[in-house]
């Protein structure tokens, strides 16, 4: 398929779990555009719909309990939301890929590294099984795996957590995805080799264009890769904004909040980190109004009462608040 300028395009994506306790609003109107080359973070806390959304763009959701019961995702101006099962098949790996959190469970534990990349290949293009593996050697040493040529006959347990995910990194850009989803790709991995993962994404996406959704509650991973931030809370996007401008002036007070709960390497506070009390309430009980004003320094009485819509605040800005802002 031809490339696009905006290669991933998510229009008022809406996500319902159907549960014994009530339908619950997992993903609740979710728009993004991703250009090519360009990277988008998801943020916010566990709980918030980061990997939900991703899971719905990938339609990897199990049905039941969760369906996509509105809006569009388009990968290349074709809107996959209305794709068979089937077709969705030959998508996923070739013009998607995605990069899971824990690339131990992503793995297979009892089939090789070299035969879970050429799984890949063979499903999605005319590749051999010989033609696969000379393949599979490129994509290691093309993510950096040490002694890639041996690698290829281990298994998952022979190779360190980063290793793993080389591996994991490897298949999801087997076939040259227009787009890439990375769902918390370096939480499991110690501080050098997170940041060695970083470079490797970095380096990839400059050789290739992919457009990028990265998501992650470290905001300090946001600050080294995204060029846009949209920050979710309870399943809807509260706030988006160009990645310099989220951390010089937050404007909805969750994103004030996660940005003061994050240590600044090398600065010296006075005080202990600040933090957000409360929790992100549970789907099947989100409150009134505003789903953060109970928790909220600024509510104002009408957010108890009515939930803001997302507006326009500035170039490449957005926000949904009745009182964004400096408090």
């Amino acid at each position: 398929m031809p490339g696009s300028a905006v290669p991933l395009e998510v229009e008022g994506l809406r996500t319902t779990l159907f549960t014994r306790r009530g339908e619950m609003k997992a993903v609740d109107g979710l728009s993004v555009r991703v250009g090519a080359g360009e990277t988008v973070a998801l943020v916010g806390e566990s709980g918030c719909g980061k990997s939900l959304s991703a899971l719905s763009i990938m339609r990897l959701l199990p049905d039941p309990p969760a369906r996509i019961v509105g809006g569009a995702v388009r990968l290349n101006g074709r809107d996959i939301v209305a794709l068979s099962e089937e077709a969705m098949l030959d998508v996923r790996g070739r013009e998607i890929g995605m990069i899971f959190q824990d690339p131990m469970s992503a793995l297979n534990p009892v089939t090789t590294v070299e035969k879970q990349i050429s799984e890949v290949l063979t499903a999605h293009t005319e590749l051999g099984r010989g033609q696969a593996r000379v393949r599979a050697h490129e994509l290691l040493e093309q993510v950096g795996m040490p002694d890639a040529g041996r690698r290829l006959d281990a298994y998952p347990h022979q190779l360190s957590g980063g290793m793993c995910q080389r591996v994991v990194i490897a298949m999801a850009i087997a076939c040259n995805p227009a787009v890439l989803i990375a769902d918390e790709p370096t939480t499991a991995l110690d501080v050098t080799v997170q940041a060695q993962v970083l470079a490797l994404l970095r380096k990839l996406q400059r050789e290739s264009g992919m457009a990028m959704i990265f998501i992650t509650h470290d905001l300090g991973v946001v600050a080294e890769i995204a060029d846009r931030v949209v920050v979710m809370y309870a399943g809807r996007k509260v706030e988006e904004a160009p990645v310099d401008d989220l951390f010089e002036r937050p404007l909805h007070p969750y994103t004030a909040g996660l940005i003061g709960a994050t240590p600044i390497p090398g600065a010296e506070r006075a005080a202990r980190l600040a933090d957000i009390p409360g929790m992100v309430p549970p789907l099947n009980a989100l409150p009134a109004g505003c789903a953060f004003a109970p928790r909220c320094p600024r509510a104002l009485p009408r957010c108890r009462a009515e939930a803001p819509v997302l507006e326009e605040a500035g170039p490449g800005r957005a926000v949904a608040c009745f009182a964004p802002g400096a408090p």
